[in-house]
């Protein structure tokens, strides 16, 4: 009965240790907090630094959308950048707006017709940006330039965990 009783703690114990989920963070706000103006059209409109926690093990890389839900003609997409190595901790703030990175990291086109991050300049009122972060188990090995709909074809079934961090920003 002891031996029973053994098992099953160390059962409940290896259920209980599952890997914790996916983080997305930033040192510039926190979740759900404001968004800095440096961040922003109004400031000197560069990428915000991002930290991933918990990536899960088996992935491969990481792929990012940020995109305002709040926008007066639907979703508008800030940034799709993919192919990021899983073994980096996270992006700097300032991620230049090339195609192709360092490290194989390439990005897409947001819904202001450029590639790279675009920030968030409200026409009015408060806006939700929403980051989310992907974990996959692949690299996509597509080229640069990709639209979030492209993206997100190219990612379904490659999902192991997801992250978002949202940040509001009013002018």
């Amino acid at each position: 009965m002891r031996h029973l009783l053994v098992i099953g703690f160390l059962f409940l114990f290896a259920f209980a240790a599952k890997e914790a989920k996916m983080q997305l963070l930033s040192p510039a706000f926190e979740n759900g907090g404001m968004i800095p103006a440096k961040y922003t059209c109004d400031g000197a409109d560069i990428s915000i630094p991002l930290i991933f926690k918990n990536v899960p093990t088996g992935t491969q890389s990481i792929a990012i959308v940020m995109d305002d839900p709040d926008a007066p003609m639907g979703i508008f997409v800030h940034w799709v950048i993919y192919d990021i190595p899983a073994a980096l901790e996270g992006l700097p703030e300032g991620v230049p707006p090339a195609p192709e990175l360092e490290g194989g990291i390439k990005q897409g086109i947001n819904d202001f017709g450029r590639i790279g991050y675009g920030g968030p300049c409200p026409p009015n009122g408060a806006h939700r940006y929403f980051i989310k972060a992907y974990a996959l188990d692949v690299v996509l090995e597509a080229e640069p330039g990709l639209s979030k709909p492209q993206l997100l074809r190219l990612i379904s079934g490659h999902v192991l965990d997801e992250a978002v961090l949202m940040g509001i920003y009013e002018r």
